[in-house]
């Protein structure tokens, strides 16, 4: 395609959707005598999440317009800037941030053969890379490098030295890499403008600046890989999907600081050229948009519902995600997830493995009290219709009172006498004057309509027969699970139903000494 495109056409295709541009002429001059070469640095800090389609599907149009580019993992950046990534686990970022970028420009469809991939540590400590970063800090002053970093470099109260190098070594890559121009978000303004003003005295040409816009995360603020509401990761499941989406900011008509409208506008469209919004047909059917501001206009006029418009980004970018999870589906790159990421809990010190009992242990699956219990009454909440109160016998003196929302769901008819699932050691609440003192647990599949189902024991048990995860068969549950610690919170996140309905954590499944925990219809449900 490049072949046949004009040096200015080449510069449209290279400029379109981006904020700004610094070095224009400088990059139309070199068009007019040979192709821009480019690069887009990423520290391999948090796992990347799906703003990072956004210069995937730039760096797609990149490659159309016949530019050399080249994707720097900034693994030195990664632990100057504050310790995101500890040293010993550099390597292993790197390597992670491979696998998942690769996987993500396969998945837009970009080849990759025609891509250059660098680690920062392969030339960032060579002799003549560290002579420059002494003769630029002989240059810069504090002040204008503490300005540089500000928007990127993670802000403390007592600032390591590490992040002032920062800035001055991003713009060393723009020389070490041998570029025409660096891409980066809106947000590197600062650190590009501190290339444009320092290079030069180093006796270096000064580059050109290709800048994103910043693409909102699903809270309306930045996507950020420490904030775990604005995100959604490249493998999250279809539901957490769903469930993120259902909750991103998307007021009827405010086309600001909308994230899932920016989605389509900064990466659906420049992929696909369309987007079609999905709807029944007694709110118009669906309707396929070959422009953004048609979809934009049908918004902020409340053609478009904010449902509709979530419904059809999430069709779409499972669309996108679905091959990033295939491939990450293999052992050996689930191993590399899991080390590279390792979960904090494992790596405090003095945890111990499957155990339980403390604020200070290990977050494992048998710190729940979580039993068998037999339904010996249920009646409607005195003061909620939508409220059932229960009886239920899990093998101590006297029954617990149990307070759930299941009258839209099961019938008291089906409640009583059913055999059902507990998590006995939450602290009591009081739900519309009744202290509830149990929670019963229950499978979920949202949608229209919501559907809930109460966890199945094997048949033949027993009240208060304990159930446990596979693995963890021997840890110790609290005595009271500390609401301030959100430990069930935690855990809770990762309790699904398998396609085959049996209850799992982390793909281990919930038994009791008889068998399996099961559900009867909701595959993949979650469960609470």
């Amino acid at each position: 395609m490049a072949d046949q495109l004009s040096p200015d056409e080449k510069f449209d295709l290279i400029t379109r959707n981006l904020q700004e541009v610094l070095g224009e002429e400088k990059l139309k001059q070199v068009l007019q005598e040979r192709e821009l070469k480019v690069y887009w640095g990423t520290a391999t800090t948090g796992k990347p999440h799906v703003a990072y389609f956004v210069p995937m599907s730039k760096i797609a149009d990149f490659l159309k317009a016949g530019c050399e580019v080249t994707i720097l993992f900034a693994d030195l950046h990664a632990y100057l800037d504050n310790m995101k990534a500890p040293w010993e686990l550099l390597e292993l970022r790197v390597k992670y941030y491979e696998q998942v970028i690769k996987a993500m420009l396969e998945s837009i469809g970009v080849p990759l053969e025609k891509l250059k991939f660098v680690k920062g540590t392969d030339y960032q400590l060579s002799r003549e890379y560290t002579l420059d970063v002494y003769r630029l800090s002989s240059m810069v002053t504090e002040h204008d490098a503490k300005k540089a970093g500000a928007e990127v470099v993670k802000q403390v109260e007592h600032p390591l030295l590490s992040g002032l190098l920062y800035p001055g070594l991003q713009a060393l890559d723009e020389e070490y890499l041998k570029v025409d121009a660096q891409f980066g978000g809106v947000d590197q303004r600062k650190i590009f403008t501190l290339a444009e003003k320092y290079l030069p005295s180093l006796g270096y040409a000064k580059r050109a600046h290709l800048m994103n816009p910043m693409v909102p995360g699903l809270t309306g603020t930045k996507m950020s890989s420490s904030e775990e509401e604005s995100k959604i990761d490249l493998l999250d499941s279809k539901e957490d999907v769903k469930k993120k989406l259902k909750k991103a900011f998307c007021e009827p008509g405010n086309i600001q600081n909308n994230g899932v409208l920016s989605f389509v506008k900064h990466v659906l469209f420049p992929l696909r050229g369309e987007f079609c919004i999905k709807r029944d047909a007694k709110w118009g059917g669906d309707k396929v948009y070959t422009g953004f501001e048609e979809v934009e206009k049908d918004f902020a006029e409340e053609t478009v519902h904010p449902g509709d418009l979530k419904a059809s980004v999430e069709v779409a970018l499972n669309q996108l995600l679905d091959p990033i999870r295939k491939k990450f589906e293999s052992p050996e790159l689930r191993k590399l997830t899991n080390t590279a990421y390792p979960n904090p809990s494992k790596t405090r010190k003095g945890a111990k493995a499957g155990g339980g009992g403390g604020d200070d242990d290990e977050l494992a699956p048998s710190r729940l009290d979580i039993r068998v219990g037999k339904v010996i009454s249920v009646e409607k909440h005195p003061d909620a219709d939508s409220l059932y109160l229960e009886k239920i016998d899990v093998g101590e003196a006297e029954p617990r009172t149990v307070v759930s929302g299941l009258v839209a769901y099961v019938s008291q008819e089906d409640l009583q006498d059913r055999m059902v699932l507990l998590l006995c050691n939450l602290k009591p609440q009081k739900m519309r004057g009744i202290e509830s003192q149990a929670m019963l647990l229950c499978a979920s599949v949202e949608g229209e309509p919501r559907r809930v189902e109460p966890l199945d024991p094997p048949e033949g048990s027993s009240p208060g027969e304990r159930v446990f995860v596979e693995g963890y068969e021997t840890g110790k549950a609290d005595d009271r699970l500390n609401p301030k610690k959100k430990v069930w919170e935690k855990l809770q996140v990762d309790l699904k139903v398998s396609d085959e309905c049996v209850a799992q954590w982390k793909d281990k499944q919930l038994m009791t000494k008889l068998g399996q925990i099961t559900c009867k219809t909701l595959k993949g449900g979650n469960i609470s």
